[in-house]
């Protein structure tokens, strides 16, 4: 089983969607600063907090999970456990798990909630819980690394071990039992971004790093440029860690991981009685968008969302296996590799003749042509006469075009090879490359609101329902999903879900119409955004028109998946941030915002350019930091400056919707016209504030900057 559990917490940034109206709560005191506790469970309820430590810290973020059980990741875990214990959990930084050791024995953390490897020297500090996992540790290197298919065959090699890890035990061993090898050390700080670890293995041909198994092999399953070898040690379990003498904290967690640590069943059709027993269910799936993707350090889609719904109903583990963009759903359904499958998936007869059967329909959508402004309009099936339709290869819409050019219309229909995508596709329409295709209304509607020289045209089908699917003889399944699908849509969820995923932002999406007068305040709360920008050497003309960009400054507002106020921030985020929700007054609100956009930008280097670090700071609030770290090592490797945004780091996020690039990339898939159109907006009407108002009560104005950073 390989549970995603290395990299501590998520990263539930804002969310910019259609808002609501709700009324100001009281707000609860923040949660108090760094104390010593070295008392058991007792002494820990007394304070109401349960500290926990990882190297991630508030705010951390989490790779893409792509076959793991999603609600075993060590952050979850950690939060559903302080739930049980009815206390607040509180995450602290270590730089490297040494550290993360120390601060549980010496009581300024209660929990060392991280992947830790339990051995008897570590055993003199800390108490460990039950195993989460067993791991080996590998050798791992570049493409161009030497020969480590087993360590015998080590020669004048640079062994890469992060510091403060058993990692370094290990590589001294080697060093010790192969004397004539000429090893050496180096123990770069590098947990929170593995990438760049394997930067640092492709920076020279001889160095190789020791990691356990499962993080070698999710590196492996995205990065083409690594490569695994032998193993170096026995397998070792990983555990979490407490302080010795905490026997009822000790019970507690371990009764709490034993019940949540469930094994999934192996690769069988399993019947629903089988799911029941190992208390997991197995969701196959793709990562691509309204379905299943990391966005903003929030594991989020549509149907991830009533996946997980359906799991917790029925008190089972959701286990979210992602299927190679190239693979086919129902070929990994009919392999056992999954109990149901589903990525909005329209129920056709075609699917059904393939061995599978589908659950009543979860929503319907009609399809629609889409095609470039550039271009005369199709606004009725008969327009398509003298066009030409590019289809994505095996889609649906395939037959539909066949069918409007059996009625007689001279419209010409030509398939994409199957690497194309349909977000190239649709990108080549919005430049003018293509003349137009068939989509998902539901896409069409997306896609416009983020790319304005796109032109939604004519609907060529009646609404089709969608589905999941799941092999006949799960009968019992069968039933159970039906009955859950059919009470959920009639919940105010499912609305909101709908709202979320398939209808477009009008605030976020509508031309910068802020109002600029000279003379007159730029909102009604410059007074609260000067101090708090003054705190963080921010320009507050800039937080002035992100707010703007935000919520419109209607501090009540609230997004469908719950970002709340005038800078939507998540609870969660706000709450690592030592304010917890509601978050509706405009002062804590602006504190919460304005605090984690300096918490984002200290994560990049200190020597990347004023400017561009602001821009790389505004995309990662959007969108997350992980995305932003795949656009950057994208931006590289088309041979685009990874430190400039606009023209550069900018395009290669915006490909990261495409198929070709984002299956390799850490984090996954990304509606990257989202954070490219944000940075665009606020930058836009951050120049025009600059020039009807004073930035003196922040840093001086960036736009003095070279014109290369500017957006054209």
């Amino acid at each position: 089983m390989l549970l995603v559990i290395a990299c501590g917490k998520q990263d539930p940034q804002n969310a910019t969607r259609n808002s609501s109206t709700v009324p100001p709560a009281s707000s609860p005191a923040p949660i108090p600063a760094t104390y010593i506790e070295t008392g058991d469970l007792e002494a820990i309820k007394k304070r109401g907090i349960i500290r926990f430590v990882n190297l991630s810290g508030p705010a951390g973020e989490n790779l893409l999970p792509r076959d793991s059980i999603v609600t075993l990741r060590s952050f979850d875990l950690a939060n559903k456990l302080a739930e049980k214990l009815q206390l607040k959990p509180l995450w602290i930084k270590a730089d490297t798990p040494q550290q993360a050791l120390e601060m549980v024995q010496s009581g300024r953390a209660d929990i060392a909630a991280y992947s830790l490897t339990d051995n008897e020297a570590r055993r003199q500090l800390v108490d460990f819980t039950v195993p989460l996992m067993q791991a080996r540790q590998k050798l791992l290197t570049s493409t161009l690394g030497p020969d480590i298919s087993d360590p015998k065959l080590l020669r004048n090699v640079e062994l890469v071990a992060q510091a403060g890890s058993t990692y370094v035990d290990t590589a001294r061993r080697l060093i010790a039992q192969f004397p004539e090898a000429n090893l050496s050390i180096i123990e770069p700080i590098v947990y929170e971004n593995r990438d760049a670890l394997v930067d640092l293995l492709s920076e020279k041909s001889n160095r190789v790093a020791i990691m356990d198994d499962y993080i070698t092999d999710n590196l492996v399953s995205y990065r083409n440029d690594v490569r695994t070898g032998a193993a170096v040690t026995e397998p070792e379990n990983i555990a979490w860690a407490l302080r010795k003498d905490s026997k009822h904290l000790l019970t507690r967690v371990n009764n709490f991981l034993t019940r949540n640590l469930a094994q999934p069943p192996d690769d069988r059709i399993a019947d629903w009685k089988e799911i029941k027993k190992s208390g997991v269910v197995r969701f196959l799936t793709y990562n691509r968008p309204s379905v299943y993707y990391l966005w903003k350090g929030v594991l989020m889609g549509f149907d991830y969302d009533l996946a997980k719904a359906f799991a917790e109903q029925h008190n089972l583990q959701l286990q979210i296996i992602v299927v190679p963009y190239d693979e086919t759903l129902i070929d990994w359904l009919k392999a056992g590799r999954g109990d149901f499958a589903g990525a909005v998936k329209n129920i056709t007869q075609e699917r059904i003749d393939q061995g599978i059967v589908f659950t009543t329909s979860y929503r319907e959508t009609p399809e629609q042509v889409v095609s470039s402004q550039k271009k005369p309009a199709i606004d009725k099936v008969q327009d398509l006469a003298g066009r030409t339709l590019t289809l994505r290869a095996f889609s649906p819409f395939i037959a539909t075009a066949r069918t409007i050019q059996r009625s007689g219309i001279d419209v010409a229909v030509e398939v994409a090879p199957p690497e194309v995508s349909l977000g190239e596709i649709i990108t080549k329409i919005s430049d003018g490359e293509l003349d137009a295709t068939i989509v998902d209304n539901d896409d069409v509607v997306m896609a416009s609101s983020l790319r304005p020289d796109l032109r939604p045209g004519t609907l060529v089908s009646d609404p089709r329902p969608q589905g999941w699917m799941l092999m006949p003889q799960n009968r019992e399944l069968l039933k159970q999903l039906n009955k859950f699908l059919t009470k959920y849509r009639k919940s105010d969820q499912y609305q909101q879900k709908i709202a979320a995923y398939f209808q477009p932002n009008k605030r976020f999406t509508q031309r910068v119409a802020a109002r600029v007068i000279p003379g007159e305040d730029l909102s009604p709360f410059d007074t609260l955004v000067k101090g708090q920008s003054l705190e963080y050497n921010f320009d507050w003309r800039l937080v002035v028109a992100q707010m703007w960009q935000e919520s419109n400054f209607n501090p009540n507002a609230v997004s469908p998946v719950g970002a709340q106020g005038l800078l939507q921030v998540m609870p969660l985020t706000a709450e690592d941030m030592g304010f917890p929700p509601p978050l509706f007054d405009p002062d804590r609100n602006i504190q919460a915002g304005i605090k984690y956009l300096n918490w984002v930008r200290d994560r990049f280097e200190p020597n990347l350019p004023a400017i561009e670090k602001l821009w790389f700071t505004l995309a990662s609030y959007n969108a997350g930091y992980g995305h932003l770290l795949d656009a950057r090592r994208l931006a590289k490797e088309l041979e685009l400056d990874p430190n400039v945004w606009f023209g550069n780091v900018e395009e290669a996020m915006l490909k990261l919707s495409e198929p070709k690039y984002f299956q390799n990339a850490r984090y996954g898939y990304v509606r990257g016209a989202e954070p490219a159109q944000y940075v665009r907006n606020i930058s836009q009407l951050y120049k025009a504030y600059t020039g009807v108002a004073t930035g003196d009560t922040g840093m001086p104005a960036p736009l003095l900057s070279p014109i290369r950073s500017q957006p054209p």
